[in-house]
């Protein structure tokens, strides 16, 4: 990656399901490439996705800890 809080995250899931879940948490908490199709590969389990996100900015709906710490 070029720039510091730019990162790219290899997930892999028991299912489409979980899959989902953990990419639509990861878009609410930072701005992302958005859910993505899995991939799965024969002979291995899971289904697997590669998400881009960017740490600098915030998602849809940020958690209420996202963002500066408290002064």
């Amino acid at each position: 990656m070029s720039e510091p809080g730019l990162v790219v995250l290899d997930i892999t899931a028991p299912d489409e399901t979980t899959l989902n879940t953990v990419t639509a948490g990861l878009q609410e908490r930072w701005a992302t490439s958005g859910l993505s199709t899995g991939q799965r590969t024969p002979g291995h389990p899971g289904i697997r996705a590669r998400v881009y996100a960017d740490t600098r900015r915030p998602g849809t709906s940020p958690s209420p800890d996202a963002g500066e710490p408290p002064r």
